[in-house]
């Protein structure tokens, strides 16, 4: 796709984005701001209109979310990292058991192969598990299409849990004011060079990862102070939510319906595993079981995040704990396509 052409593009996708975020918050849906845009452009983009976020557009996201996240990193916030690790192998334990049980139920439910199946059931590190079922004998398109229905939901749906459960965050309630404008700029500046380097590093999420460690330096140096622009903070999540709609440009209808089954299916199985996990873990660490549940939920590390921001809810734990889920997938992934190819 030509760059001018996917800006073109970009201006009714974002419209749309624009409009799905309006009406959210006019119906007191959950974080509106993310969650309308995502629901408003997947609709428009299955009805056939052509929706695009240029890759500019989708890196300044992250980097904004990511600077974002990294101001809200307080003493307090610091002080809960003594009992991250017993969240974190609860986390890891979550993992395994949703992809065993997604796994089999997509097997035995909708046909799928064994290896098809368990890509599909891998719960995020969605540009991992494509490359690799490209790699491997599964059906990529169906891996494409459970995949982007689960990340979709969960967006949505873990909104919705989250006010179900009746907590509130706190992490926002801190005013500590906007970042003045040369802050703001010298964090965006280095945060891209240090992300390109993770870039080439190959580490997940490069630019949300370095976004978030620079601010997070820079707040606890006091270098630079303050929390990003709330208008700012609203494009992105606007921009997140509509990049997460276009991800069904190009899907077959025909395999949407069948797709759809398959991942809220899956989707369902992951977040019963991580509110369970979620349940247990905050009792141990003393968290809101909202917060954990954000840490645990199966979405992507970026979408989270957001979600974890536009909610207060602890955002800087929500933030490890989905890094850490992809250095796990990471390493599990290959372990399970070697399983199942002598299975």
């Amino acid at each position: 796709m030509r760059i001018d052409t996917e800006w073109k593009e970009a201006l009714p996708t974002l419209l749309i984005g624009c409009a799905g975020a309006a009406l959210f918050w006019l119906i007191g849906f959950p974080a509106a701001v993310l969650t309308g845009p995502a629901a408003a452009v997947s609709l428009a983009t299955i009805l056939g209109i052509r929706t695009a976020i240029p890759a500019s557009l989708r890196d300044g996201v992250f980097l904004t979310i990511g600077i974002a996240i990294g101001s809200t990193v307080t003493p307090e916030v610091v002080e809960t990292a003594l009992a991250w690790p017993v969240s974190l192998f609860m986390l890891m334990v979550t993992l395994v058991l949703t992809v065993l049980v997604a796994q089999k139920l997509l097997m035995r439910g909708f046909g799928y192969d064994r290896m098809t199946a368990a890509l599909c059931a891998t719960p995020g590190h969605l540009s991992y598990v494509l490359s690799m079922s490209t790699a491997v004998a599964a059906d990529v398109r169906s891996v494409a299409l459970v995949q982007t229905v689960r990340v979709l939901l969960l967006t949505l749906l873990v909104p919705v849990l989250i006010s179900l459960w009746g907590v509130t965050g706190t992490a926002q309630l801190a005013d500590t004011g906007a970042m003045s404008p040369v802050a703001l700029a010298l964090t965006f500046l280095v945060a891209v060079g240090v992300g390109l380097l993770l870039k080439r590093l190959s580490v997940p999420a490069p630019l949300l990862i370095a976004a978030m460690a620079v601010s997070a330096l820079g707040q606890g140096a006091n270098y630079t102070p303050g929390t990003v622009p709330a208008w700012l903070t609203v494009i992105a999540f606007i921009g997140m939510g509509s990049l997460i709609g276009t991800r069904f440009r190009g899907f077959d209808r025909k395999h949407l319906a069948s797709a759809l089954a398959a991942g809220i299916v899956i989707t369902l199985v992951a977040c019963a595993f991580a509110a369970m996990g979620a349940v247990l873990a905050s009792r141990v660490i003393g968290l809101p079981p909202a917060a954990v549940l954000l840490a645990f939920a199966p979405g992507g590390v970026e979408i989270m995040a957001a979600l974890a921001v536009e909610t207060g809810l602890e955002p800087a734990f929500v933030a490890a704990h989905h890094v850490f889920r992809l250095m796990v997938l990471g390493i599990f992934i290959p372990v399970l396509i070697s399983r199942n190819k002598t299975a």
